[in-house]
């Protein structure tokens, strides 16, 4: 089964002082490119955070972020005195020597001024690292299940739009037979019309089979119905595991080898009703091309 490069995944965990929010959302990338916001208090956790998220999600455009909220009484604060007193030095100085008055109200003065009041930052142990950790994990856990069920989805798209064009190819058979016949006939008729010019009938036989087979379509039909099966089998059944490693790159390149098939055929076909049919396969394989874009 294949799984999709959308997503969003949440995990919350929560400690005895802690509880740590981690939310996961990824969109379709051609490489992993991880993006994530950790609090200051847990730049620790940053390297392994992104070795673990790296490692289960493959590819996407993943961005992580990490959300706390401290459950234990709040941090208290308190004032550096001795920095309070030298700022209140440096102003009284710089007032007698400027002459101007001395601020009214030092405290809303000195409070704004760096230093003077210090909070007291929460130090974080292993058992809050932890917690955060364990929501990471819920949250690509989470995330994985919505890319599943995504696949799932994509797969269904899959199979319909490969039975589309393996339908289609096979109204080309009926186009084909009558095809040849028509082009040879048609020009026979042409070279009647020649009376006064004389020619080989024996090398234009030559020219006209070698013509005809130019147009043939055989090989591109066969190698069309290679590369759907082809696909089909590396889509897997819908009750398949996930295949390390995913499957979108390969799924990518066999529909690049079927629009060349495809094209081919448009090219040769020389037929108004095969170029309709052919028109019709474009659109469903463009349609492929699109999606295979968020596949995993």
């Amino acid at each position: 089964m294949i799984m999709s490069m959308t997503g969003f995944g949440r995990g919350i965990a929560q400690s005895d002082n802690l509880k740590a929010t981690v939310d996961i959302k990824s969109v379709n990338s051609k490489q992993i490119d991880l993006t994530m916001r950790v609090p200051s208090s847990m730049r620790e956790l940053e390297v392994s955070l992104r070795n673990k998220v790296a490692k289960a999600l493959e590819r996407g455009k993943i961005e992580l972020s990490v959300c706390i909220e401290s459950l234990a009484a709040p941090a208290s604060a308190r004032i550096n005195n001795e920095v309070a007193a030298r700022y209140i030095d440096e102003l009284r100085q710089s007032s007698n020597s400027l002459g101007i008055d001395e601020p009214q109200d030092w405290w809303r003065l000195l409070l704004r001024l760096p230093d003077v009041l210090q909070n007291r930052t929460e130090e974080f142990g292993e058992k809050e690292l932890a917690t955060v950790t364990e929501a990471a994990d819920l949250a690509i856990e989470a995330l994985q299940s919505f890319r599943r069920a995504e696949g799932e989805k994509l797969y269904l798209f899959f199979v319909d739009k490969i039975k589309e064009i393996s339908a289609l190819l096979e109204e080309i058979d009926p186009m084909e037979a009558e095809r040849v016949p028509h082009i040879r006939q048609r020009l026979e008729e042409q070279l009647g019309r020649l009376e006064s010019i004389e020619y080989d009938r024996g090398r234009l036989e030559q020219e006209m089979i070698f013509y005809l087979e130019k147009l043939d379509v055989t090989e591109e039909k066969t190698r069309l119905r290679s590369h759907l099966s082809y696909f089909m089998e590396t889509l897997g059944g819908s009750d398949a595991l996930p295949q390390e490693g995913g499957q979108g790159k390969k799924l990518g390149f066999i529909a690049q080898e079927m629009g060349r098939e495809i094209n081919t055929l448009g090219s040769k076909s020389n037929h108004a009703g095969m170029q309709k049919v052919v028109v019709r396969m474009k659109d469903a394989l463009e349609q492929i091309k699109e999606q295979v874009l968020n596949v995993l």
